[in-house]
């Protein structure tokens, strides 16, 4: 492949050839590693931020990317952020399934599909208005756009054909429609049960009214009201309009399951902070940083994170059982509405006392922390400090008690690992997700003595009895340990109702494996076990990936001559490579964010190398850092920093203990020493004050 010249290389002597094969690793996944869904909001920022590449401009176009991105999304009244995921008729902000059509307890209707996703994503049918009775409206046909009103009196009303709802299923009414002359309408929706056969304000919800040619995707929460309940026999929408003249389109009305993700606004602050540190955007972080605040807050709130000290989900559909339910004599029941995701494993049921959403929370409460602090140290940059900001050691005291008390809630002392969540019946449902695991000790979420017994059962040093996939048999696939290390036919949204149709490996989520996770088994390694046991992981991913090259591809590699099927473009499969899977760019990132122990900081940078003890030196090149380009060259006892671009303004250094010199490299690359480095008293950063200098040099000193 042709890779720009400008494209960041690792160096170590006497690896160079597995260095060259991260780099095209790498490049391979980069110009896919831009902004995606708020999925991805924690995973692709730093990969796609830090290369130097002025090649085609795709350094200040990422940059600009993100920073567009962030500032953009779409944050609800509520505190929510949306999923941002492709389209379809479920919820607007979450997940694009489940959808109506495909439970038992919903209805809807759609006179246009005008602009709706297509394929299996909706209903291939369109509805007339047969069974549908109007009142102050006439009926001016199905167009374009969908069903045409104009309402002839004060106060319209349309009801629709009798039909059985059980609200279970249809937590939320979903509303497609526009209008215009509806000026200060207030509209409404009602329902009818069997046991109150009439309409009536006691079981209304108001919703919005809507202006302009745009049809809006109007969302009713009818959870929220208490006689939303038990089974519903009829709807109504009043549209609620003060005279007559106004003219309304109906494209479509039906029921909506509650797709929302649990683990989004988590996602969204630790997404903004990386974009930050990386770019010091002052003007962003004005701009987004109550936003941010706000995302926190209704964490803390809505999932009652701040008092319970984990994420808490009563979403309808999310209490964690599952849709499947395997009887004795091994009949299969479906119960629909049940199980539906929470984040990345969309068909395995979290919710409820949910850990993974917790994990993030508490990434989330340090990130927050860090930076609260940072406004607070820095008063130039006018960042506003007010009713929403947070204390940032209140944080931080909140966040250590969220570790202790996940720890204790999530912990499977049988099996030695976390597990997904605690269901609404007390329940625990322990497949041996790995990434689950791997992310809690790439946070610092798991405590150490945790962290040792997850790798110890990763290394395969240690045997779960039960698992149908125990020892070397983990890394099957060699690129990344399997998903889950235990079959699993029973635990899943009801949408997946036949798992043992595909065998084991056969789909991501029971037993395949996603190659952007080994990053986060590589870190887990580096921090537990060292740099030796992570490399070793890492050359066994470097010879895999030279016989993909040799293949043609993953595609080729995979193509049936081999055991393993590809997931990506809607196909199932049991390998997570490329497609969809853009966390894929992650693995090299061990090289910078592991080994070398760089990372971005407000004012500077923190440096911690670990290095293999074959390794005598690693050197990463074209680092951007905010206005700079970095070379990064770290060896046994001494790091050296070499810039391009004009530094205005002091850098501090965070080092790893020891008894350091500084020496500012010259222009003419020649050493100038400084005896007596100067620290900073609130966290011991060395200052660097290198405007005049090409870089400078750090030694440490013997004892």
């Amino acid at each position: 492949m042709s890779i720009p010249n400008d494209f960041p290389r690792f160096s170590v002597p006497g690896h160079e050839k597995e260095m060259e094969t991260l780099r095209r690793l790498y490049w391979l996944h980069y110009p896919g590693s831009g902004p995606k869904a708020t999925l991805w909001d924690p995973w692709l920022p730093m990969p796609s931020l830090w290369p130097a590449v002025e090649t085609n401009d795709s350094m200040n176009s990422f940059r600009g990317q993100w920073d567009d991105v962030l500032s953009n999304r779409i944050i609800d009244k509520d505190g929510y952020v949306s999923t941002h995921q492709h389209p379809s008729i479920a919820h607007p902000l979450g997940w694009p399934f489940p959808y109506w059509h495909g439970g038992r307890g919903g209805c809807g209707w759609h006179f246009s599909f005008k602009d709706t996703v297509g394929g299996h994503w909706r209903p291939q049918e369109l509805n007339t208005q047969e069974g549908w009775r109007l009142e102050g409206a006439s009926d001016d046909g199905i167009g374009e756009y969908g069903w045409n009103l104009k309402l002839t009196g004060a106060g319209s009303m349309m009801t629709a054909p009798a039909h059985d709802v059980d609200t279970f299923q249809s937590p939320f009414l979903q509303l497609r429609w526009k209008a215009a002359g509806l000026g200060d309408a207030q509209p409404y929706v009602e329902w009818a049960t069997r046991e109150s056969p009439n309409f009536g304000p006691d079981r209304r919800v108001y919703f919005e009214p809507v202006e302009g040619e745009t049809v809006a995707h109007t969302v009713i929460p009818m959870y929220k009201h208490p006689k939303w309940t038990g089974g519903i026999a009829q709807l109504r929408v009043g549209l609620g309009n003060p005279q007559p003249g106004a003219a309304v389109t109906i494209q479509a009305f039906f029921t909506q399951y509650d797709t929302r993700q649990d683990i989004n606004g988590q996602n969204y602050i630790r997404g903004c902070t990386t974009y930050f540190l990386w770019a010091r955007d002052i003007d962003f972080l004005r701009r987004n940083i109550n936003r941010m605040r706000t995302a926190l807050r209704y964490v803390m709130t809505e999932h009652q994170a701040l008092e319970r000290k984990y994420v808490f989900n009563t979403w309808v559909g999310h209490d964690g059982r599952s849709g499947l339910k395997i009887g004795p004599d091994g009949k299969k029941e479906i119960l629909y509405g049940r199980g539906i995701g929470d984040n990345y494993w969309d068909i395995l049921p979290f919710g409820y006392k949910d850990a993974y959403a917790t994990i993030l929370y508490y990434e989330a409460l340090k990130c927050m922390a860090s930076i609260e602090q940072d406004i607070r140290a820095h008063p130039e940059w006018n960042v506003p400090v007010g009713a929403l900001a947070f204390d940032p050691d209140v944080l931080l005291k909140h966040a250590a008690d969220v570790k202790a008390e996940g720890n204790k809630l999530f912990w499977n002392a049988k099996t030695g690992r976390f597990v997904p969540n605690v269901d609404a019946d007390g329940e625990i449902h322990d497949y041996g997700l790995t990434s689950l695991n791997m992310e809690a000790v790439y946070y610092d979420f798991a405590a150490p003595e945790h962290a040792k017994s997850i790798v110890s059962w990763l290394c395969g040093d240690r045997i779960v009895e039960g698992d149908t996939s125990q020892g070397a048999d983990i890394y099957h696939w060699r690129f990344a340990p399997r998903a889950t290390t235990k079959r699993n036919v029973e635990y899943y949204f009801w949408g997946w109702s036949a798992p043992e149709s595909l065998p084991w490996g056969g789909q991501v989520q029971d037993g395949g494996a996603v190659l952007g996770w080994s990053h986060h088994d590589l870190i887990a390694r580096l921090k537990v076990r060292g740099p030796d046991n992570a490399w070793e992981r890492l050359q066994e991913i470097t010879r895999w990936f030279d016989e993909v090259e040799a293949a043609g591809g993953y595609r080729k590699y995979y193509d049936g001559t081999r055991e393993g099927t590809l997931q990506g473009g809607g196909t199932a499969g049991g390998l997570g490579l490329d497609s969809e899977f853009f966390e894929s760019v992650l693995v090299p990132q061990v090289m910078l964010e592991g080994f070398l122990g760089f990372a971005p900081t407000a004012d500077g940078f923190r440096l911690d190398p670990r290095l293999p003890s074959g390794w005598p030196e690693l050197a990463v090149d074209r680092i951007h850092l905010r206005g700079l380009v970095l070379r990064v060259r770290a060896a046994r006892d001494s790091i050296e920093v070499l810039k391009d671009g004009q530094a205005d303004e002091a850098c501090f250094v965070h080092l790893p203990d020891g008894n350091w010199r500084i020496a500012y490299i010259g222009q003419d690359g020649k050493l100038v020493p400084r005896q007596s480095p100067k620290t900073r008293e609130s966290d011991g950063a060395y200052e660097v004050n290198w405007a005049d200098a090409a870089g400078v040099r750090f030694e440490r000193k013997a004892n």
